[in-house]
C-alpha cells in the first residue's frame, strides 16, 4: 500500500463524504479510493468510516485517526513548499473561486497575460456568487466581494469596493431633478433583493469615519443580481445603487448618469467593503497563491483602473 496515498485519500474522504468524488478529484478509480480506505483499516485494526445513503461519517477510532494524520499531511506539505521555494518557479494547478460577473469582466480578461507570465501554471476557475468554502472545495484562493466576515483565512486587499446611484437619461428627464437623498423618495429605486433592508445609505465623499444615513427607498423591482439591476436602469426602469466596477463604462459612454455623486453610496452600513483575495492560512503560501494576488493587485492598481478617468465617476452630475 502507498500509505502516504491512502492518508491522503482518507482526509480528503472525510472532508467530502465521498469516495466518488475523492475519485473524480483525483482522477483515479473509485475502487481504488476504497482500497486504500480498506488496507489503512486493515492496517489500524478499526473501522474509520460509518457508511449510509447519506455519505460517509468518521468511527471514534476515524476521528482519533484523522486528527494525527491532518497534521502530519500539513507538516509534510510545509516542508515540502518551504524547500520548492528555495529555488522554484510558480507551478501546478492553481483553483480559484471568482464572482460571477466581477469574474468575467475584471478577472478574466487578465488571465491570458498571467498565464503567459506564468506558463508553468494550469488554472481552474469557478465562476460562481456562493461563498464557497476553500477548504472543502479544495480551492487554493478566491476573490470576495464586500465586508469580510471573521473567518481564519488569511485576507488581502485587492481594491476598494464603491457604489454609485445611477440611472439612464431618459428616465432622469421623466422625473423630478434630484437634489438631495431625501429626492429619492420620489423616485423609482431598484433595490437589491439581498440587502438587508428596504433602505440605503450615505455619508459625504472622503468621511469614512463619519456615521453613515439611512434613507428609505422603494419601487417595483428588485432583483437578487447586480447585472440585472444594471440591465434595468439602461431600459430607463429607475435609479440603481450599483458597483462602479460594474457600471464605469456605462457612465463614460453616457448610457447611464451618475447622481449625487457628492455622497458616499452603502447597501449597509458596517465594516469597510472592499475586493479580496483569500486563501487558507499556511505557514508557507504556495507561489502559484501568491503569483496569482501579486498579479490582480497589480493588474487593479492601487486606484482600481474602473475608477481612474475616463472611468471615474467623482463629479458626475444629473442632467
Amino acid at each position: 500500500m502507498d500509505y502516504l496515498a491512502a492518508m491522503r485519500a482518507f482526509v480528503r474522504a472525510a472532508e467530502v463524504r465521498s469516495f466518488s468524488r475523492v475519485a473524480a478529484e483525483t482522477g483515479t478509480k473509485v475502487s481504488t479510493i476504497s482500497r486504500y480506505i480498506t488496507a489503512l483499516e486493515a492496517d489500524l485494526g478499526a473501522a474509520l468510516f460509518n457508511r449510509s445513503t447519506r455519505g460517509l461519517t468518521l468511527t471514534e477510532a476515524g476521528r482519533t485517526f484523522h486528527a494525527r494524520v491532518f497534521q502530519i499531511l500539513i507538516d509534510l506539505d510545509q516542508a515540502r513548499a518551504a524547500t520548492s521555494l528555495l529555488n522554484s518557479t510558480p507551478r501546478g494547478l492553481l483553483r480559484i473561486n471568482i464572482p460571477r460577473v466581477f469574474g468575467r469582466r475584471h478577472v478574466m480578461p487578465h488571465m491570458k497575460d498571467f498565464l503567459a507570465t506564468y506558463p508553468d501554471i494550469r488554472l481552474d476557475a469557478t465562476l460562481t456568487d456562493t461563498t464557497v468554502d476553500l477548504i472543502e472545495s479544495g480551492a487554493d484562493v478566491a476573490i470576495r466581494i464586500g465586508a469580510l466576515v471573521d473567518s481564519t483565512l488569511i485576507a488581502k486587499r485587492l481594491a476598494p469596493h464603491r457604489r454609485v446611484l445611477v440611472a439612464s437619461p431618459a428616465y432622469l428627464a421623466s422625473r423630478p431633478v434630484l437634489e438631495s437623498p431625501a429626492g429619492l423618495a420620489d423616485h423609482a429605486c431598484l433595490r437589491f433583493a439581498l440587502q438587508p433592508a428596504d433602505a440605503w445609505y450615505y455619508r459625504p465623499q472622503g468621511k469614512p469615519e463619519q456615521p453613515a444615513h439611512e434613507i428609505a427607498v422603494d419601487g417595483r423591482l428588485r432583483a437578487n443580481d447586480s447585472e440585472t439591476l444594471r440591465d434595468a436602469a439602461l431600459a430607463g426602469l429607475g435609479i440603481a445603487l450599483l458597483p462602479t466596477w460594474l457600471v464605469a463604462a456605462d457612465i463614460h459612454e453616457q448610457r447611464l448618469r451618475s447622481v449625487l455623486a457628492q455622497w458616499e453610496w452603502l447597501l449597509a452600513p458596517g465594516p469597510e467593503r472592499a475586493i479580496w483575495a483569500v486563501y487558507p492560512p499556511k505557514k508557507v503560501v504556495a507561489p502559484k497563491v501568491s503569483c496569482f494576488v501579486a498579479f490582480m493587485a497589480e493588474r487593479f492598481g492601487k486606484t482600481p483602473y474602473w475608477d481612474h478617468p475616463p472611468f471615474a465617476y467623482a463629479g458626475a452630475r444629473q442632467g
